[in-house]
């Protein structure tokens, strides 16, 4: 093989690296074949064309995809403060997302994505309290969070005070409440609804416990009775009324009716011990006295006075305790704490009688004697009053 061949094949350089020139005779397939490298200019041009046709087309999507994209991270709420009124319950146990969900149902947000991200901004997911709130209509989702707090809960508070009767508790829940008050009338002798003690002997009176309460705008006024009488078990345990009891040789029930007595009888809470001890020395005394209190006359009759008169101590009732021995057949009030604790806890003396010295300024005197007694009467019918 002669140099010619073996340049041509091995693709010869000359001396500055390019590649051999080939000789003259081998130019019409030189030249065809430069004329075949055109093409190969425009098969390259073409890809890259395409490439950016669609790098224009994914960037357009791009674009609006980051739009939908937005739009769905950021979900749709109202503006300001709204308007209207809208009453929002919420029930015990229920989660910010069923929350969430009612405010969209009713209105007050413009979607439920909008409240449960406001609420987790201000971290209070987990210290929504069951209750009603009032809040507005078409109201931003930060807004409404600021108002489902405890301070704005809408609640009936009604204090009950000591010694009230049964059916004044039930007028005084009736006016607080709004709600009439022949249904709390029946909702008094549901008593399988209100789980009154076994030995309150299926009596309300002197269970409904004295105290202030808040009601939620829908508490039904089975509800408010069956939580005042929770609130006495509560106390009962508390003063362990079970135990107390059983070692004065009395009954709860027993023991409730007495308190009730004092709760009536008593004008100061420093008093009430020593009025339980005029009850009990009268129960106790052989032949056993009878408690002869005007209170119990007055709740036979219906009427509120501190003494009774002769006319009115004719009563047959069985809680006219001039007429008949021992306790009324049930509590004439409902009983506080400290009437409660002044039953079970006596305090020691021998008196046997108690007289409303000076109604006005709620002074009692105690006595042991008849004549002690009828000089505290004259003491009581100079101030302008008379009880005993």
């Amino acid at each position: 093989m002669n140099d010619l061949d073996l340049n041509t094949l091995l693709g010869a350089e000359d001396d500055e690296g390019q590649p051999a020139r080939r000789s003259r005779g081998s130019g019409r397939r030189g030249a065809s074949r430069r004329r075949r490298k055109r093409p190969n200019r425009g098969r390259f041009i073409a890809p890259l064309l395409a490439f950016v046709v669609l790098a224009g087309i994914i960037g357009g999507g791009g674009y609006y995809g980051y739009l939908w994209l937005s739009d769905a991270l950021v979900p749709d709420d109202y503006t300001g403060q709204g308007s209207g009124e809208v009453v929002i319950e919420i029930k015990d146990g229920q989660s910010a997302s069923e929350v969430a969900q009612e405010l969209e149902r009713q209105g007050v947000v413009a979607s439920a994505r909008a409240f449960t991200n406001a609420i987790g901004n201000a971290n209070m997911s987990d210290k929504l309290q069951p209750g009603s709130y009032k809040l507005r209509k078409q109201m931003s989702a930060a807004m409404a969070v600021s108002m489902l707090v405890p301070a704005n809960r809408l609640l009936a508070k009604v204090t009950i005070p000591e010694g009230k009767r049964l059916s004044d508790t039930l007028t005084t829940l009736a006016k607080e409440t709004g709600k009439p008050v022949k249904e709390f009338t029946a909702a008094s002798k549901n008593l399988d609804a209100l789980d009154l003690p076994s030995y309150a002997k299926g009596r309300l009176e002197g269970y409904a416990f004295p105290a202030t309460y808040e009601f939620q705008p829908k508490t039904t006024p089975t509800q408010m009775l069956a939580a005042m009488v929770g609130r006495f078990k509560k106390s009962a345990d508390t003063a362990d009324l079970e135990g107390g009891a059983k070692a004065l040789g009395h009954t709860p029930h027993e023991i409730v009716i007495i308190a009730s007595i004092i709760q009536a009888e008593a004008g100061r809470a420093e008093d009430m011990p020593k009025i339980a001890r005029v009850i009990y020395n009268r129960l106790e005394r052989e032949p056993q006295m009878k408690l002869e209190m005007d209170s119990t006359v007055m709740y036979a009759l219906g009427k509120y006075r501190t003494y009774a008169t002769h006319a009115e101590l004719q009563t047959k009732s069985r809680y006219n305790t001039y007429m008949y021995e021992g306790l009324p057949p049930g509590p004439i009030a409902n009983p506080g704490d400290h009437a409660i604790e002044a039953a079970l806890h006596p305090a020691k003396g021998s008196w046997l009688y108690f007289v409303a010295t000076d109604p006005k300024g709620s002074i009692t005197k105690f006595a042991t004697t008849e004549a002690e007694r009828q000089a505290l009467l004259a003491e009581c019918t100079k101030n302008g009053g008379c009880g005993g």
